[in-house]
């Protein structure tokens, strides 16, 4: 009978045995790939040596949005020719699009601009363009940006979110918001000057929208053509912009 007993309790033991050994394998991706771990996006930033991805991400690593954007505000406002109260609801739409953690931050990183869909930004820009004869919008900006040879300085004063002293050494300075831009769509607004984005932080966010897939495929518009007076390097008048970098103020971005 003790005998019996031990071969029963040893077949019981191998039985166990082979259940975990076959088992165990569906069992442990769930416990090693299920819970991933990020480092954290502010900790990123403040690293020089920080990269980040320019790949499509899984929904593990994608910041979460709202399933319905409504762009219906937006457009109100535009039709009604709001042009500050549209830009400052652009500005809340960027925030909403690029994910919970610039809702909760109030503010968008650079490296979140990948995170707004194509479709969404090409919707904003339309309602721009739309609302204001081709004069507003991000793919306006683009193409300024591109004739002004992806130079900030000359972009700025192109789309007149710089203003020149009134010195004997000519000097540029940055637009106090919101007293000094302009918010009528007349002759004399400059081309791109809205939507404002801003450039408190530097120039990455801005380089970032200019440069998003949405406006990729965009063809440029006569590249030998004269980009402007006021960005002609050969100009006689001002002397152009060549160096202009060297005459601007101290930055002071309040937009």
């Amino acid at each position: 009978m003790a005998t019996k007993s031990l071969q029963s309790l040893h077949h019981h033991s191998l039985l166990k045995r082979y259940i975990t050994d076959t088992t165990a394998p569906s069992t442990v991706p769930s416990s090693v790939f299920l819970h991933p771990t990020h480092t954290s996006l502010s900790h990123s930033l403040s690293s020089s040596s920080a990269t980040f991805s320019l790949f499509p991400t899984t929904s593990s690593t994608t910041p979460s949005t709202s399933p319905a954007i409504s762009f219906d505000l937006l457009q109100d406002h535009l039709s009604a020719k709001n042009f500050r109260q549209a830009d400052e609801e652009t500005r809340r739409l960027l925030i909403v699009l690029a994910g919970e953690a610039a809702q909760k931050r109030g503010y968008v990183f650079f490296s979140e601009a990948q995170f707004i869909s194509e479709a969404d930004l090409k919707t904003i820009d339309d309602l721009w363009r739309q609302h204001s004869d081709n004069k507003f919008g991000y793919s306006v900006q683009k193409r300024i940006f591109e004739k002004a040879e992806r130079d900030f300085s000359k972009f700025f004063v192109k789309v007149g979110w710089m203003k020149k002293l009134d010195t004997e050494v000519e000097q540029y300075n940055y637009r106090a918001f919101p007293t000094e831009f302009t918010w009528e769509l007349n002759d004399d607004t400059p081309e791109g000057h809205l939507p404002l984005t801003n450039a408190l932080r530097g120039t990455q966010l801005l380089n970032s929208i200019l440069n998003h897939p949405a406006f990729q495929g965009m063809q440029e518009e006569d590249k030998e053509e004269d980009i402007g007076n006021v960005v002609d390097e050969n100009s006689s008048d001002n002397g152009g912009l060549k160096g202009l970098s060297k005459r601007i103020s101290k930055p002071d971005y309040s937009f």
